[in-house]
């Protein structure tokens, strides 16, 4: 018997969501693909047999893909954010979302292949923004909002002045 999370998020997929859960399994540390369930029966979008839902984690967080057919899209509300240690971490995982079939955003944003989107946030940026020193914090700020992919050397850059 598969043991069920106390809390998952459940993330709607036309039909693609072992696939989905597959890419973060093999782009992100502590994720992993679990169990992958088939429909018992026919339901709206789908046939018997068909793969109805997947457990998988990223980042150590529990989610079910649940694929539910074309009716609901992703959209920015709703966002993974990943807390990165330095530019080559921030580089490898935006390049590893936007090179697969993904598309840039502003402000350290993209979106996956499959709509999910995702927060590449530098921690020196988070430490940057949230500086008691208001005046290194607005430049740092500021210097956010004029990137895709976020510069840690621009950032630090804006903080120093």
């Amino acid at each position: 018997m598969t043991k069920i999370a106390k809390n998952t998020i459940c993330l709607w997929y036309e039909r693609e969501a072992e696939e989905a859960a597959r890419f973060y399994a093999k782009t992100f540390p502590n994720s992993s693909v679990g169990a992958v369930h088939r429909a018992p029966g026919e339901y709206p979008s789908g046939q018997q047999g068909d793969v109805l839902t997947v457990e998988f984690t990223v980042l150590g967080i529990p989610c079910l893909g649940l694929n539910g057919g074309p009716e609901f899209k992703h959209n920015e509300s709703f966002s993974f954010q990943v807390a990165t240690e330095d530019q080559a971490e921030t580089d490898r995982y935006w390049n590893a979302i936007v090179k697969n079939g993904g598309q840039e955003s502003q402000c350290g944003w993209c979106k996956d292949k499959w709509g999910i989107s995702w927060q590449i946030t530098p921690v020196a940026l988070t430490k940057a923004y949230t500086s008691s020193d208001r005046a290194a914090a607005k430049r740092a700020f500021e210097a956010m909002m004029t990137m895709q992919k976020i510069d840690i050397a621009a950032i630090e850059a804006a903080v120093r002045g």
